[in-house]
């Protein structure tokens, strides 16, 4: 426990502003069109103006209230019935009720957003912070593949279970994706890995748990091990991470992998 990571973030990890950008870019001319709302006392007749020009620019308003149409948001009415929000751009009164109930039609009166496409690349900002965990988690595969290639250990990425016959009858309807493969003379491995910086949650908890019941599993059937390269700070007070270290055989973390990749080298 005390050679755990603190973060395995570099500065680029934060923002993905290749992503951003590109997000922005797909609809940048819709919002350039919407900046027409921009100051406008009568929202009612603006959009009207809007609507017969080229009503498909109102398909990505969602985005103004950070959520995407594939994301199927929905809202409540008046009679607490649920109504998905993007049928609302279906109709120029339905825009209108978008705009009004949301609050937007003020901070465009008002002049509070300036320009459209800006304010669409900080909302877009905010967005990709909740893509931080999975960043983190490539980070994490990124750092142990480079390990295995600077020693010369060969393996596969990303493996599903249906490639692994006897794996997969053991499985049986479980759909699992290894992170690696790394077969050797004497076994096959079976390696999961990540990285949890931040404490809380009940995902590490769940993580462990899974592992120590997928563990036995895997190493019961003739020729195969499972092994979990996890780090990070987050670890800290999870009790089922215990149970789990003391219930897998084949644990390490990003300081104690270099006895696994020994064991890798003296099998292959």
């Amino acid at each position: 426990m005390s050679q755990l990571y603190e973060t395995n973030a570099t500065l680029d990890f934060y923002c993905d502003f290749d992503k951003i950008e590109k997000n922005v870019a797909d609809i940048a001319i819709s919002l350039n069109t919407l900046n027409y709302l921009i100051g406008q006392e009568d929202i009612v007749a603006a959009v009207s103006q809007l609507w017969e020009r080229d009503k498909k620019v109102f398909d990505v308003l969602d985005i103004l209230i950070a959520t995407r149409r594939k994301d199927k948001k929905k809202y409540l009415l008046p009679d607490k019935t649920a109504c998905r929000i993007n049928e609302l751009f279906k109709s120029k009164e339905g825009v209108v009720e978008f705009l009004n109930g949301t609050g937007l039609t003020k901070l465009l009166r008002t002049r509070e957003i300036k320009n459209l496409v800006d304010y669409v690349f900080g909302v877009e900002t905010g967005l990709d912070s909740n893509a931080r965990k999975n960043r983190s988690g490539h980070v994490m595969e990124n750092w142990v593949y480079d390990i295995f290639t600077i020693n010369g250990i060969p393996c596969e990425k990303e493996v599903r279970c249906e490639k692994l016959p006897d794996v997969k009858k053991v499985l049986g309807k479980d759909i699992k994706r290894f992170d690696f493969v790394v077969h050797t003379n004497k076994t096959t491995y079976l390696i999961e890995v990540n990285f949890y910086a931040d404490g809380g949650g009940s995902k590490p908890s769940e993580v462990a748990r899974a592992y120590s019941e997928l563990s036995p599993k895997i190493n019961k059937i003739d020729g195969y091990k499972f092994v979990w390269i996890t780090d990070g700070k987050g670890w800290d007070g999870v009790g089922s991470f215990r149970e789990a270290y003391e219930e897998i055989p084949y644990v390490y973390n990003l300081t104690s992998i270099s006895s696994f990749i020994e064991l890798l080298k003296s099998e292959l």
